[in-house]
């Protein structure tokens, strides 16, 4: 069996009590305490992802890191280092590191960096262009055999090799980030860090820090240096997703890198050169957001060197049949449920959607299909296809807006709570995981693996929240 997590630290304590954290987080673990040991265990058994410590008693952790890098540069390493080991921790990441972290260190600022560097191991080591039938089946490849995708294989094919910069547009849900994979499978690049930034998930304030980093005492709390993504995928490819959002200031620094292949770091004086490839992935209409002043047009023109144009479902209808049954798969091995198939009378009617929500929204109405299947291949009656979905959803999304502001505003006003933001917070959480219990018919393990949490951490919070019932998303009690 794999294993999920490599810890290699000399500090017993620490391993027992940080494997104990992980296993309850559904990993599992093995520890080494020396540096060669470590190299040893990790060269037998290849984890998803190493936690490495600077300082072991046998030898230099930069120099296990060099040992490890080389025989698997794709795998993730997070390296734990004291503050006067700066300079070394941000050498490692100038040669591949994932990132670095501070002893001591918070468990829950750990955990997150652990998801990010086992998801980013996801997207450097997963091929994204294969035949759905074979046995080797991959969950997030890009399918279709029709013209439009075909022209996309081939503009993949021209443009990867190269280092030049690309746009990849197109409505959400068409796999623009999958294709930016592609590229990046398909490079010289490939055997350095490929790291997505979502330019609309991160607040503002912290995007400029996340992507260009720190010096210490650049503004309040900053009490030591922070290399950022950017330096990161030095050597390696860049995806910045949503670039159409991403704010004007930062923009202006953006360009920089484009132009003279250096970043300054926030309270940085010097630039810092940095060799990366850079991907911009976007669904605005840029050229009208240069036009109203909220897309600087010569960024605009620098993006722009190759653009690709991931193809709307509805101009790929043929593409239906195959993309159906692969997503049924994909969501069966995810689930762990039965695959009954789909009747070929299914997959005709879903052929008459034009599927506004695109791929994403066809893998949801036939998530819930499965779901609720009884067994059997998948009939036409069991799909829902709205008329109107996308102002049907912007309805009810609007609807559902409107009752949980005011329920909020209500309890804010009332000064029934002590902590109102940690009392909405976990009856949200009670809400989304009764929802879960109640899609899978209360089934923990489905349950977990829908929410994309642990199981023994939705048994915490199952028994905090004493859930017995299954409440509407408009229950507001």
């Amino acid at each position: 069996m794999m294993t999920d997590i490599h810890i290699i630290d000399d500090d017993i304590q620490l391993g027992k009590s940080f494997s104990k954290i992980l296993s309850q987080e559904g990993y599992s673990t093995k520890v080494s305490i020396t540096g060669r040991a470590g190299i040893s265990d990790v060269l037998s058994m290849p984890p998803k992802l190493v936690v490495l410590d600077l300082k072991l008693p046998d030898m230099n952790g930069l120099e296990v890191f060099k040992k490890l890098n080389k025989k698997f540069p794709n795998l993730p390493v997070i390296i734990i280092t004291a503050y006067g080991d700066t300079e070394t921790a941000i050498g490692a990441i100038k040669q591949g590191a994932f990132d670095y972290i501070y002893k001591p260190f918070e468990v829950p600022v750990m955990l997150d960096l652990i998801k990010k560097g086992i998801e980013s191991s996801k997207y450097m080591n997963t091929p994204v262009m294969i035949n759905p039938e074979e046995e080797e089946f991959d969950r997030d490849a890009l399918i279709g055999n029709s013209w439009e995708m075909i022209e996309v294989y081939k503009a993949i094919g021209k443009v990867a090799p190269t280092d030049a910069t690309v746009l990849i547009r197109g409505e959400s849900g068409t796999g623009k980030e999958l294709c930016a994979r592609a590229l990046y499978h398909h490079s010289e690049r490939n055997k350095a860090p490929f790291i997505v930034i979502n330019c609309v998930a991160i607040p503002e304030t912290l995007l400029e820090s996340e992507l260009f980093g720190y010096e210490k005492g650049a503004f309040t709390g900053a009490v030591h240096k922070k290399v950022g993504k950017i330096e990161q995928a030095h050597k390696g490819t860049i995806l910045l997703d949503e670039i159409g959002d991403m704010p004007l200031g930062i923009q202006a620094k953006f360009l920089r890198l484009l132009q003279e292949k250096s970043v300054e770091r926030l309270g940085g004086k010097d630039p810092v050169s940095v060799d990366v490839r850079v991907i911009a992935a976007t669904n605005r209409n840029l050229e009208k957001a240069v036009e109203e002043g909220k897309f600087r047009e010569d960024l605009y023109y620098r993006l722009k060197v190759v653009t690709i144009t991931m193809p709307p479902l509805r101009n790929r209808k043929d593409d239906i049949p195959t993309l159906s049954r692969y997503l049924m798969k994909k969501f069966a091995i995810e689930s762990e449920l039965n695959n009954p198939g789909i009747t070929d009378d299914a997959v005709k009617y879903l052929q008459t959607s034009d599927w506004p929500g695109n791929i994403r929204e066809l893998y949801n109405t036939l998530q819930k299909a499965l779901i609720f299947n009884m067994g059997t291949p998948i009939e036409k009656e069991e799909i829902t296809i709205s008329e109107n979905k996308n102002l049907q959803e912007a309805e009810a999304s609007r609807q559902e807006s409107s009752n949980i502001r005011e329920w909020i505003k209500k309890g804010l006003q009332s000064g029934l709570h002590d902590k109102p933001f940690e009392f909405f917070m976990d009856k949200f959480s009670e809400i989304i995981i009764s929802e879960a219990l109640c899609i899978t018919g209360g089934n923990i393990s489905k349950a977990s693996k829908l929410l994309g949490v642990s199981r023994p951490t939705l048994h915490t919070k199952i028994e905090k929240f004493e859930i017995e019932t299954k409440p509407g998303l408009n229950d507001f009690s």
